[in-house]
């Protein structure tokens, strides 16, 4: 069965929400029963992607509140409480059950509740005599975000400056790992799967991929754990591999321009939470939906937007026709063949075109909505000229140079301080070997536009950094500073990111991960099956192929890397399934805010705001 983290998820929430009893096939309680939910500003996040207010109304839910806002005793109903467990929120359950809010509280933990919190909870409510209102108290493993099928979010925020902040000390990586670890078990509770885990050696990604590999190890030996996919002879066929990464193993990504739909609209527009608001046509902002219930988003996020222009317009002339043929059939235009004489024919006629109607509304909506996106965006392109930034982008990582002419026309010309901050740091990124007198222009080009150069004067320090590292012998190497050892491989094969078929370098690593050949670029990737004995983590059943696979980024991922996999799966024969999730989704200016945050850290740059204006 394909892994599918939405559907999933939804189920868990859909028994949350009728009281953590079993759901019949329709998707409901076999009893109704009304009731109240209370939840946090997290955990709004996480219900708001998957369930609308008329699923709500379904599954009997009449009032919905957050939990910090001031609210009315409900009698005679019960309360669904679905929060992070934190001191905040036991508190605040704590005081609405001593004023008896609601009749009865159903209290549900978006990731397992600490035992000093419950213990917190227990002598709280029995002091104030309220521990019988108390119905259950539910560990639900719901802590992420799901945004489609195949993609999901721990919404963990600035993870990339916490791991790489040169201050950090051990035990706050320690914590940051653990809460990412957390968050990964949680998504494998959900799906009920023990992963085989890969990951490259050294870096975040060794940490988390080791830390989760023990904490599925210690769980296994509860005797109700929550993995139900069978003992530990279940063959590596049916588990699925888990990739993981650190945001350094592929950084261009997280920066460059990308012309393709779904990321543009993600970049441009802001998408959060699968909503967006633009401009409207006839003014005032529109708000919008794009999620898998828009057949349109579906099917073309990945095209080039050119490409998308040109859909929209086949949709709008096939709607048209369709509208015209109706219109012919029930003798709404000249020329039509009503003529009263066939009155079952016309009758069944008129009876297909009101049936039709629905199909051709919904149709029109979907084709207005995404005209009106289409519009503001290609508004924004024209205006800063994103169609030239992503062309050469993408040239200087193919090539790993740029004409001098054609990098300062482009950093002088149109553009937010942020696009050209962007292309810098890309030509940075891309250039195999760095021209000095060239970079200097680049900078005096950006002060020029009045732009912060704290993050390019990073990424340019992680690049010397890695030259040094790279030539160093091991006597030498421990002068280099500390912080450094955190960094790896952020310029390593940059020529190889982008292949002729543009295939990223995480794709075309999951894609050898999941085939399991000996291969030079993953021989040295560690191996961790939770369910064997240490000893045999080596073994060769653990190197696949695979049929399904979850591939995790860590300090930050983005709708690039998103489409990249799924086309990567859809091109696998049979078709292959992947996931893909990460810490958080970012899009390019706000990663850029992180490596300048790190920048800023670090005494680099000037200190003018580097606006996205």
């Amino acid at each position: 069965m394909a892994l599918n983290l939405r559907q999933k998820q939804t189920e868990c929430i859909t028994r949350m929400l009728n009281l953590n009893q079993p759901v019949n096939a329709t998707g409901t309680a076999n009893e109704e029963v009304y009731k109240i939910l209370i939840y946090d500003k997290f955990c709004q996040n996480i219900l708001s992607p998957l369930i609308r207010v008329k699923d709500l109304r379904k599954h009997g839910v009449t009032l919905y509140f957050l939990i910090d806002k001031d609210r009315k005793p409900v009698h005679d109903v019960p309360a669904v409480y679905f929060v992070q467990p934190n001191q905040a929120n036991i508190q605040r359950i704590m005081a609405d059950t001593s004023r008896s809010l609601y009749d009865s509280f159903h209290l549900n933990f978006s990731s397992s509740i600490p035992r000093p919190l419950l213990e917190d909870l227990a002598s709280g409510t029995l002091s104030s005599d309220s521990i019988q209102r108390i119905s259950k108290v539910h560990d639900q493993y719901l802590e992420f975000v799901t945004l489609e099928d195949g993609l999901f979010s721990l919404a963990q925020k600035s993870t990339y400056v916490q791991l790489n902040d040169p201050s950090a000390g051990d035990r706050e990586i320690e914590e940051i790992v653990e809460r990412i670890v957390s968050g990964l078990f949680c998504v494998l509770a959900t799906l009920a799967v023990v992963p085989i885990i890969r990951c490259p050696r050294g870096g975040p990604a060794e940490m988390v991929a080791s830390a989760l590999d023990q904490r599925l190890r210690d769980h296994l030996l509860s005797k109700n754990n929550l993995f139900t996919e069978g003992g530990s002879f279940v063959s590596s066929f049916q588990r699925p591999i888990l990739c993981i990464f650190d945001r350094n193993f592929e950084l261009a990504v997280g920066i460059q321009h990308d012309f393709r739909y779904r990321p543009l609209v993600h970049d441009v527009l802001g998408l959060r939470l699968n909503r967006l608001s633009v401009q409207g046509e006839k003014g005032g902002m529109r708000s919008y939906e794009l999620d898998s219930s828009d057949p349109f988003w579906v099917a073309n996020g990945s095209l080039e937007f050119p490409e998308v222009a040109v859909e929209i317009e086949t949709q709008l002339n096939k709607y048209k026709k369709d509208v015209d043929e109706v219109n012919r059939r029930t003798g709404g235009t000249d020329g039509a063949e009503f003529d009263g004489t066939d009155l079952t024919g016309n009758t069944k006629h008129l009876m297909n075109a009101v049936n039709s109607l629905p199909e051709l509304t919904e149709r029109k909506q979907v084709i207005d909505k995404h005209t009106n996106i289409a519009t503001v965006l290609l508004g924004e392109i024209k205006e800063r000229l994103l169609d030239s930034y992503a062309k050469k982008e993408n040239d200087m990582l193919v090539r790993g140079s740029i004409d001098r002419n054609e990098l300062l026309g482009l950093l002088k010309g149109k553009g937010t301080k942020m696009d050209k901050l962007r292309f810098a740091i890309m030509y940075l990124i891309s250039s195999e070997s760095i021209n000095q007198s060239e970079v200097e222009s680049v900078e005096a080009a950006l002060r020029e536009s009045e732009v912060d150069t704290s993050a390019f004067q990073y990424v340019k320090k992680l690049k010397s950094l890695n030259a040094s590292m790279a030539s160093a012998n091991s006597a030498s190497r421990n002068n280099i500073v500390d912080w450094a050892e955190k960094i790896y491989a952020v310029t390593a094969g940059v020529k190889n990111l982008l292949s002729s078929d543009r295939q990223l370098a995480l794709t075309r690593t999951v894609e050898l991960l999941i085939e399991g050949r000996p291969n030079p670029e993953i021989d040295g990737y560690l191996v961790f099956d939770p369910r064997a004995p240490k000893s045999s983590s080596g073994s060769s059943h653990l190197r696949g192929p695979f049929k399904e696979a979850i591939v995790f980024m860590i300090g930050g991922g983005n709708y690039v890397e998103y489409g990249s996999l799924q086309e990567l799966a859809q091109r696998q024969q049979p078709v292959k399934h992947v996931i893909y999730g990460t810490t958080e989704i970012l899009t390019g200016a706000e990663f850029v805010e992180q490596l300048a945050l790190l920048g800023h850290k670090m005494g680099l740059g000037t200190n003018v705001a580097a606006s996205s204006h």
